[in-house]
C-alpha cells in the first residue's frame, strides 16, 4: 500500500478524453495506487489556467497534459517548474515522431479531434441506429447493419452496441430466447454476426441483480427459468450450438470489459471481410467449436 496519495493533475483545452485514456492505463498498472485525479477541461483562457494553477499550488502532484496555446502551456511550465511538480506533455513525443516522418509541422489547432466532420456524422447515424435495433427491434434494418451481436438476456450486448456506435459502427442485437425463431433477416445476414456468450454463474447474478432492480427480487431459484441454473446452462448451450451451425464465432464477455469486447467483435468483423473478399470458406459448422475466450 502506498504511504500517502498522490495528486495527479490533467489539464487540456479540450475534453479531456486522451488524458483519461492514458491516466486509466497507466495507474491501472499500479496495485493499490493512491491516485487522486484532478481534473481540468476546456482550459482555454488565462482566467481558466490561473484556477488551474492555484489547484496545483494547494494540492501539488505531478500534471500532464495537452495544450495547444504556446502562452497557456509557457505559463503551466513556469508554474510547474517553480513549485518541483513534475509536468508533462503527452503529446509532444508522438507528435515530433510523426512530423519527422511526414515532413510538415503540425497546426496548432486545439480539440482538432472533435471537429463535425464526416467521421462525427458517422458516429451520429451510428448511434441512431442502434437505439432502433436494440434487443431484436427493428429487424428489417439489419440489411444495413455493420455487423449483429447475437446472445442470450444479459450477455452485454447493448453496452457493446452502443460502444461500437461511438466508433461509428452501426450493430444491431438479437437476443436468442429459447424456443423462439431466428429473425429471417439472419439467415442470410449481409453482414457479420458475432455470438456472445457468458459463464453460467456470472450470468445468474448478473440476471438476479436485474430482478431486484425490476421489483421482481423476491424470486427464488427453481421458479423462474431466468434464473433457474438448469435452465440458464442449457439456454446458453443451445445458443452457442446455434452460433455453431450458422458458422458464427462466439465471444466469451465473461471476464472481459466492454472496450476489450467491441475490439474483438471488430476483429471478426475483419475477418469476415477478408473471407469474402479471398474466398475463403467459413468456419465449420462444429457444435463443439472454440469459443474465444477472456484471453484469446
Amino acid at each position: 500500500m502506498p504511504s500517502r496519495n498522490t495528486n495527479l493533475h490533467l489539464v487540456s483545452d479540450s475534453t479531456g478524453e486522451t488524458l483519461n485514456s492514458i491516466a486509466r492505463a497507466a495507474i491501472a498498472r499500479f496495485d493499490n495506487a493512491g491516485v487522486i485525479q484532478h481534473r481540468w477541461f476546456l482550459v482555454r483562457s488565462r482566467m481558466n489556467l490561473d484556477r488551474v494553477l492555484e489547484g496545483i499550488e494547494q494540492e501539488p502532484g505531478p500534471v500532464i497534459f495537452t495544450l495547444v496555446d504556446r502562452s497557456l502551456r509557457h505559463a503551466l511550465e513556469e508554474t510547474c517548474g517553480r513549485l518541483g511538480v513534475p509536468c508533462l506533455s503527452v503529446l509532444d513525443s508522438v507528435m515530433d515522431l510523426l512530423q519527422a516522418e511526414i515532413g510538415l509541422r503540425a497546426t496548432e489547432k486545439r480539440a482538432a479531434q472533435h471537429v463535425m466532420d464526416a467521421d462525427y456524422f458517422r458516429r451520429i447515424d451510428a448511434m441512431h441506429y442502434v437505439l432502433s435495433h436494440d434487443d431484436g427491434q427493428g429487424t428489417a434494418g439489419i440489411m444495413n447493419a455493420d455487423v449483429v451481436l447475437v446472445g442470450v438476456s444479459r450477455s452485454s450486448k447493448t453496452p457493446t452496441c452502443f460502444y461500437l456506435a461511438n466508433r461509428g459502427v452501426k450493430a444491431a442485437n438479437v437476443p436468442l430466447v429459447p424456443g423462439a425463431p431466428l429473425p429471417p433477416e439472419l439467415e442470410n445476414p449481409p453482414c457479420p454476426v458475432v455470438g456472445l456468450t457468458i459463464d453460467p454463474i456470472s450470468l445468474i447474478d448478473i440476471r438476479r441483480h436485474r430482478l431486484k432492480l425490476i421489483g421482481a427480487g423476491g424470486v427464488r431459484v427453481g421458479e423462474n427459468e431466468y434464473v433457474d441454473p438448469d435452465a440458464v446452462k442449457q439456454e446458453i448451450l443451445a445458443a452457442r450450438r446455434l452460433c455453431a451451425a450458422h458458422g458464427w464465432p462466439v465471444i466469451d464477455v465473461t471476464r472481459r470489459s466492454i472496450e476489450e469486447t467491441a475490439a474483438t467483435v471488430m476483429q471478426q468483423v475483419e475477418l469476415w471481410h477478408q473471407r469474402r473478399g479471398s474466398q475463403i470458406a467459413p468456419a465449420p459448422e462444429d457444435p463443439a467449436a472454440p469459443v474465444l475466450g477472456p484471453h484469446s
